[in-house]
């Protein structure tokens, strides 16, 4: 049978101590809750960014386009900058002579989408890693491989990305 607190012990327990104690009671099993539950579950909640990152680095297969993808107008890619297309995880760039190159935009470090871009900066959210979006060599670690280079091509005033968009075809 279960013992009950002393009386000094209850007295402490209904006074000011009570709340922090039942936040942290709540706080830890919610913590248990979600260390233990399965990772297919919170995919959906987390979105992409748990789906994509992963502990052996690289990309993962569905986190960049397996066929041509339409990204845009031609014209949104100015000469000397790059788009960061978030909805297809692709960067492209633009040269100062016109040429167009793509990249895969999930780092190559933890495999998380790169979600933001200062200028021809990416940066990735997870661990701090950046990239040059017109070469996609890596600019600072902890990544140390550069993205996947993409085949590009401008297309009927479209931007065209993916396997099969190879600028002779």
């Amino acid at each position: 049978m279960p013992r009950r607190p002393s009386a000094s012990r209850r007295t402490v327990l209904r006074g000011a101590t009570l709340a922090p104690t039942v936040a942290l009671a709540r706080t830890v099993a919610l913590a248990r809750t979600v260390a233990l539950a399965p990772t297919a579950a919170l995919a959906p909640a987390a979105g992409l960014g748990l789906v994509a990152c992963s502990s052996t680095g690289g990309t993962t297969p569905l986190a960049t386009p397996t066929a041509p993808v339409e990204l845009g107008a031609d014209g949104e890619v100015a000469k000397g900058s790059a788009k960061l297309y978030r909805d297809h995880n692709v960067v492209v760039s633009r040269s100062g002579s016109g040429e167009l190159k793509a990249y895969s935009s999930i780092c190559t470090h933890a495999g998380c989408p790169v979600n933001k871009l200062d200028g021809t900066t990416l940066i990735c959210p997870c661990h701090g890693s950046e990239f040059d979006a017109t070469t996609g060599e890596v600019l600072r670690e902890p990544a140390t491989v550069p993205l996947n280079e993409l085949p590009v091509k401008a297309e009927n005033g479209r931007i065209v990305a993916g396997p099969g968009a190879d600028p002779g075809t």
